[in-house]
């Protein structure tokens, strides 16, 4: 398959009205991208991170010619248009320095995740026929030496950091960048000269996807799926140049890199936070003012934030436990459009000197926005949050579509609703429910897998998201489960994991859920509890409770926690009721392989994983 888009055969070709063209002024390559923020916001902080304890700065006009520079250094390598660049690296200004580089080169860069096993990022290399790869650091390399003598196609390494790394395969990200200055010394024509080739319709990146079931299959991304995605995502909102994004989520994911496009083409001070475990610190330091996460980032900040409460005791558990009802039902009437009470809004007032002003600073104070994605947006997180002053836009998509597909904005939001399609983007629903998408954002297709290509799409030419979904009257989209897991018990009911599993984590003890009872009687579910929660309940009711193996086999446990599903699940339908639970000591993690990079559950491997567990439940049943 080429990366010619219309080469593609009649099932894959979109059905007209697809989509509207790009405006004049508006860059049709991500090449076109970076030339066109520089020019547009030559900032002395267009990129920011921390070294050394101290937040240093690379300006505009910087970050281009270190980009050019990279893509004469790929160059003076042997690449060329079409070649592959594979990286594995943390967030940082060198991992978009690299990917500036490569689309100024034509170069296809192949993102791997940090977090993935040595034998799925040789099956990348080797899949993706990459020539080069980019790795960050000594450690980095260390964790997958020994699957490279496995890749015959990688002909240099580059790393941006070096130190003690002694290999005549590898190079600096300084020394290729010396290269390719001193290539530009010689030739000054030769950068504008690559640029000019790249055409909208080609392969930008070819990105993996995490696979929850199967093999990852790379999704190619053109230069107009991202760029289209990028403007037309941003469409309904106004971003200012004093804007100050945290960058959190790995670039790996076509959600944070697009992100990054949007902060960049809008001329935004980008700042890189150091780690996701020193995020909370980088936030009070940069106090951003958009911030794009997953839902488990918030759900985690205000467990921590109830935690710290509970902890508290008295009357400041009492008036944070007030506040947050408060928050909800203020944000309820303003979800309806519904005139607030003079009472509630003194009590919301109230609340925000007591509570709210609190949580917002744990943001660094300033936050207007959030993003987040990748997974359902529990609606209690919704309006708590909203009620408390911080946006959440929640948005739907996948790697196969740039990725937005549909998007809350301020004009536009609704409870327990993805939003509705950005422009130039449709959807429709399928009679088996699942959610079918069309427009410029869609890939071309899956690198060397015609077959799962074909699979992908209708005949008509629209993408199968694997989601079940319903659009209500005013077109706002509503996510109900994936299809795939979708389960059905031996009584013949098929049950949606995912919204009683939402339910059950609302409970402060639940740490985590997933509901198990394929081809079984009935559902159940593997939980692991929040032991800090459960630690502070059991001080206040002097229970003798302290490892988490004794919270897990302590019967009154065992009890409260029954307890607070069958309160949260009561409107289930019988056969979709929990009926049965399990404890684990261990949360669920991308290292232990039961969660994707991007946080969602592998269900595939936790029932693998804990069919002793699993078998159990059933067996005592």
């Amino acid at each position: 398959m080429t990366g010619n888009v219309t080469d593609r055969p009649p099932f894959m070709r979109k059905p007209p009205g697809r989509g509207l063209p790009l405006l004049a002024e508006e860059p049709r390559t991500l090449a076109g991208l970076f030339v066109q923020a520089v020019k547009k916001h030559n900032r002395p902080d267009a990129l920011n991170f921390k070294s050394h304890g101290a937040w240093k700065a690379i300006s505009s006009a910087e970050m281009l010619e270190r980009a050019g520079n990279i893509a004469l250094g790929l160059y003076s390598l042997g690449l060329r248009k079409g070649n592959k660049a594979a990286i594995i690296a943390s967030n940082s200004p060198d991992w978009t320095l690299m990917d500036a580089g490569c689309q100024l080169a034509g170069v296809i860069d192949v993102p791997i995740y940090t977090t993935l096993a040595p034998q799925s990022v040789q099956y990348i290399i080797n899949d993706s026929e990459a020539k080069i790869f980019f790795i960050q650091d000594k450690a980095a390399f260390e964790r997958i030496e020994e699957i490279l003598v496995g890749c015959p196609t990688i002909e240099n390494l580059v790393l941006f950091k070096i130190d003690r790394v002694e290999l005549d395969s590898a190079i600096s990200l300084e020394k290729l960048e010396a290269d390719g200055a001193r290539l530009r010394d010689e030739d000054p024509s030769l950068l504008e000269s690559l640029t000019e080739e790249i055409k909208p319709g080609d392969i930008a990146t070819l990105i993996y996807t995490s696979g929850t079931t199967g093999e990852p299959k790379g999704v190619m991304l053109t230069h107009t799926n991202i760029i289209s995605n990028v403007i037309d995502a941003g469409e309904k909102y106004t971003f200012r140049n004093d804007d100050v994004p945290l960058s959190v989520l790995p670039l790996s994911h076509i959600f944070e890199r697009s992100a990054m496009y949007l902060y960049i083409l809008n001329g935004m001070a980008v700042h890189y936070a150091e780690s996701v475990d020193k995020a909370p610190d980088n936030l009070r330091e940069v106090r951003p003012t958009i911030l794009v996460g997953v839902p488990r980032i918030f759900e985690k900040v205000y467990a921590r934030a109830k935690l710290k409460a509970a902890q508290t005791g008295g009357n400041k558990e009492k008036i944070f436990d007030w506040a947050i009802e408060i928050a909800k039902e203020y944000a309820l009437r303003k979800d309806k459009r519904q005139s607030i009470p003079f009472l509630l809004r003194l009590k919301h007032k109230a609340a925000d000197t007591f509570v709210y002003s609190k949580f917002r600073a744990f943001f660094g104070g300033r936050l207007d926005a959030c993003f987040t994605g990748g997974a359902a947006l529990p609606d209690d997180i919704y309006l708590i949050f909203t009620g408390a002053g911080i946006s959440i836009y929640q948005g739907y998509g996948l790697t196969e579509t740039s990725p937005v597909i549909t998007s809350s904005n301020p004009i536009d939001v609704r409870l327990g609703k993805v939003g509705k399609p950005i422009r130039n983007m449709k959807v429709r629903i399928a009679a088996d429910g699942e959610i079918e998408a069309t427009g410029p954002a869609v890939m071309l297709g899956y690198y060397n897998k015609p077959d799962a290509t074909r699979e992908a799409f209708t005949e008509d030419g629209w993408f199968k998201t694997g989601d079940i979904g319903d659009l209500d009257e005013d077109g706002f989209l509503c996510i109900t489960d994936r299809k795939k897991e979708l389960f059905k018990t031996s009584g013949g009911k098929y049950i949606a994991p995912s919204p009683i599993e939402q339910m059950i984590r609302s409970s402060r003890f639940v740490n985590q859920v997933v509901l198990v009872g394929n081809e079984r009687k009935f559902a159940a579910a593997l939980i692991v509890p929040n032991f800090e929660q459960l630690a502070s309940y059991a001080k206040i009711k002097q229970l003798d409770i302290k490892t988490p193996k004794d919270f897990c086999e302590s019967p009154k446990i065992i009890d409260l926690l029954e307890r607070q599903i069958d309160g949260l699940t009561q409107n289930l339908s019988r056969y979709e009721k929990v009926k049965r639970i399990a404890f684990l000591e261990n949360e669920f993690t991308v290292d232990g392989g039961e969660l994707t990079p991007t946080l969602k559950i592998k269900r595939r491997v936790v029932d693998e994983k804990y069919k002793d567990i699993i078998d159990k439940i059933y067996a005592e049943a």
